[in-house]
């Protein structure tokens, strides 16, 4: 793995030393039998604090531990949990920053039109070739079109991460957006990817999740993505000679079932795999809205498969056109009825959150109270992760400092836990990307995996460690206000330490403290 960090200097190698020594020490609990000890002690109210700091948010910042200790951790925990269930203002000075992001505010039309623009562009790449010059100018066209709209969705979202008080709203989009997973590097989703967050995702985050369903199903970024756009019913004859259409197209389908809903284990089968590509064929995006319309989704009944169908033991009798264009639709909305509210599709959901915010092998019964939680709620997800934050497993002594921090919850958190001021989130993206997590860079519609095996080669360990000694030098930015005295960041991160970890400290100068302490094995945990 290339590293995009400022080249490593010898204190670094001294730093992997000093680190290395701690993490040979640290069990790493691949199968049950290597498993550490289980603590037996209940957490303690400080304790419990920093649980819900480094498990429903990013990690704690200098003023979280100061405002634990003017309340007490006991009431501190209550008004946190408290207002991470409900609707948060944002800073002023948040709201300033995402302000000044102008294709954050675009519409898809305005998104299509620019990819539009850039694809001919690209076009006519090929005819200026033999030109002096013209190749150039079109590479920096379409960079200059494309380009801004993919970088300031990601500064939007580090922003958010690292500012915003609604620290679990911050989470539960990480989670979502990566449950229903869509690649930037394909195609038109390079600008759709960030109004996906913004249109699909954030708004029903503490919503239902019939809606959430269905927001990510009509989005154009889903659409392109996993080629539902481009699926007709067999037989049909575009009106325009070089139009797009691939046929019956299936991957939407598949994952709708095997990753968005049921699971892989959700008693489904190929026919029915195929039954629910003919129920959706038609959904599709209206190109005549470049350059204007809020949403370019549109059900194109010429495309659909009208067709009886047998799904999932169902019967879906053939759309009557007397029943208007958009009957067929009605065919596709069922579907996602049904999914939503299917026993499979409680219990994979309900396991991927425990997985992802309790342990990397979540407790059974833990999982099927949330699933019976969603089932009864219809799918309300704000009591859904309610019963999450109120469930004796999550606040369990034995999955204390349990997770593996993924290398983008790492990067926020010992960005948090210096306090530091971002004015250039640029500056992390070849961080992440380095690290394996380029944001809404992840290939397959599985999104990142969020367990310990995934991140824990020793290639990552390296990214870690130069990105903790670049930070505790102050070399990843210039603009960049931190602070990495060693005594704030042993007060910030308080009863995370460990007696190891302190140890360590002990004759190293304060830039070489904090570095420790940052890639240190108990700071990966969370």
């Amino acid at each position: 793995m290339k590293s995009c960090l400022p080249g490593p200097s010898r204190r670094h190698w001294l730093l992997c030393g000093a680190t290395l020594p701690l993490l040979a020490a640290w069990p790493r609990p691949s199968r049950a039998a290597d498993a550490p000890p289980l603590r037996r002690a209940p957490l303690t109210d400080e304790e419990r604090a920093h649980h819900a700091l480094k498990r429903l948010a990013y990690g704690p910042r200098p003023q979280d531990v100061q405002e634990i200790q003017r309340l007490g951790p006991g009431r501190w925990l209550d008004t946190f949990l408290q207002e991470q269930l409900r609707p948060q203002p944002l800073p002023p000075a948040l709201e300033q920053r995402l302000a000044g992001l102008p294709t954050w505010q675009e519409t898809q039309g305005e998104l299509g039109e620019r990819f539009r623009k850039a694809h001919q562009a690209q076009q006519a790449r090929k005819a200026a070739k033999a030109g002096q010059g013209g190749e150039d100018a079109v590479a920096q066209s379409r960079r200059e079109l494309l380009r801004p709209v993919l970088l300031e969705a990601q500064s939007q979202r580090l922003w958010r991460a690292l500012e915003s008080p609604a620290q679990l709203q911050e989470r539960l989009v990480e989670f979502w957006f990566n449950h229903f997973n869509v690649f930037a590097g394909k195609s038109a989703v390079s600008v759709y990817a960030g109004a996906y967050e913004r249109e699909a995702i954030r708004p029903h985050v503490l919503g239902r999740f019939r809606d959430l369903l269905g927001a990510t199903a009509r989005h154009p970024a889903m659409l392109i993505y996993l080629d539902n756009h481009l699926s007709v019913a067999p037989g049909f004859q575009p009106r325009r000679a070089h139009a797009r259409t691939q046929g019956l197209n299936e991957n939407y389908a598949r994952e709708l079932m095997e990753l968005h809903t049921l699971g892989v284990d959700g008693g489904y089968t190929q026919t029915d795999v195929t039954e629910l590509a003919r129920m959706l064929t038609g959904w599709t995006l209206d190109l005549r809205g470049l350059g204007h319309a809020r949403d370019l989704f549109t059900f194109d009944p010429r495309r659909h498969d009208n067709g009886e169908k047998l799904w999932l033991g169902r019967r879906f009798h053939h759309a009557n056109p007397n029943e208007g264009p958009r009957a067929g639709q009605r065919e596709g909305e069922q579907a996602l009825d049904v999914l939503a509210r299917h026993p499979a599709t409680a219990r994979h959901l309900s396991h991927r959150l425990a997985q992802t915010f309790v342990a990397d092998e979540p407790p059974p019964a833990l999982v099927e109270r949330l699933a019976q939680v969603f089932l009864r709620s219809d799918g309300d997800l704000r009591q859904w992760t309610e019963a999450l934050l109120q469930a004796p497993e999550f606040w369990s002594a034995e999955h204390w400092q349990a997770k593996y921090r993924t290398p983008y919850q790492y990067v926020l958190a010992a960005l948090r836990a210096v306090n530091a001021q971002v004015d250039e989130p640029a500056l992390l993206l070849p961080v992440l990307a380095g690290a394996g997590q380029p944001l809404y860079g992840w290939q397959t519609p599985d999104g990142y995996k969020t367990t310990a095996a995934a991140w824990r080669g020793p290639e990552a360990l390296t990214q870690r460690v130069q990105f903790a000694s670049t930070l505790a030098e102050g070399r990843l930015g210039r603009r960049w206000n931190a602070d990495t005295r060693p005594q704030s960041l042993l007060s910030t991160l308080g009863p995370s330490l460990q007696a190891p970890t302190r140890a360590a400290l002990q004759g190293e100068t304060p830039a070489a403290q904090a570095a420790l302490l940052l890639a240190g094995p108990d700071f990966m945990q969370c």
